[in-house]
């Protein structure tokens, strides 16, 4: 590969379907882990975030002082994004006393305040043009704030709807369906279908981490929050190791 090539790639991988399998399977693994520090572990939320935000802070220098793409570096980068959104949002949920409502709003604008300043400096919010340290500091802070407002919204739609973990489930999991419809059926912008998708995401995982480790009697299967999320991490690499992602090209 030659140096105009290299130039061309960016640090984020090409969307693929293992791409949204992988990153369903780390959200999930946010929410799991995530508690598995502030509840099992019993260090409260504020330590739980400051914990994971000392990680995310590391995992994202790291990505981009890295000089390509490096899947197994992104992929424990959005677990860090998603483990600290996780924190972070229940933090401000229930220690804060925002409640889901107030938090899903913050966390909204804040997400679209992101979008909007970055599209602004770069005139692009496309995860093809992820290649300069620019680009990744929004693309970092635009993820971690899109997995903190699906913690807040997983939640919300679970307990305060009263749908419970399998309704919410099949809400984001029939939501995400339709954007996979747009993306086949229409001409929607499909940066901002892919952003759709990144989003729903990560309620979808908040609901179903919530109800792989929830007690009996609140909704969940009450697996212990430390196997389950053992078993999402070595899903998660053996797809990494066994199905090879390529960076996505950038956009000319």
């Amino acid at each position: 590969m030659n140096n105009s090539t290299v130039r061309a790639l960016s640090k984020v991988p090409e969307v693929t379907l293992i791409f949204w399998v992988i990153k369903i399977a780390a959200t999930t693994l946010g929410e799991t882990g995530g508690d598995s520090v502030t509840m099992s572990m019993n260090l409260g939320y504020l330590v739980g975030t400051a914990i994971f935000a000392v990680i995310f802070l590391a995992a994202v220098a790291a990505q981009i002082n890295a000089k390509g793409f490096h899947p197994l570096l992104y992929w424990v980068t959005i677990i860090a994004t998603t483990t600290v959104g996780t924190t972070l949002a229940d933090f401000a949920d229930r220690s804060l006393g925002i409640g889901y409502a107030g938090g899903s709003s913050l966390l909204f604008i804040l997400l679209i305040a992101s979008l909007f300043i970055w599209h602004r400096s770069l005139g692009t919010v496309s995860v093809d043009t992820v290649s300069s340290p620019k680009a990744e500091m929004f693309y970092w802070v635009t993820v971690m704030f899109s997995q903190t407002l699906g913690t807040a919204l997983g939640d919300w739609t679970a307990t305060t709807a009263g749908l419970g973990y399998g309704g919410g489930a099949v809400v984001f999991s029939a939501l995400l369906a339709l954007v996979a419809v747009a993306y086949y059926r229409t001409k929607i912008s499909r940066t901002a279908l892919f952003w759709a998708a990144f989003i729903l995401t990560r309620p979808l995982g908040a609901v179903v981490g919530d109800f792989l480790d929830k007690p009996l009697n609140a909704g969940g299967l009450a697996l212990s929050r430390y196997s389950a999320s053992a078993a999402l991490f070595a899903f998660m690499l053996t797809c990494i190791l066994f199905f090879k992602q390529r960076a996505a090209e950038k956009a000319h």
